[in-house]
């Protein structure tokens, strides 16, 4: 499924972007 395969991406680069402290990567 390609929609669960974007939702984990987006979920994987919210995780980095809180790690980061950089919270706009999400939104890119």
């Amino acid at each position: 499924e390609m929609g669960g395969y974007y939702i984990a991406l987006k979920s994987f680069s919210l995780a980095q972007s809180i790690s980061t402290g950089n919270s706009k990567s999400f939104f890119l």
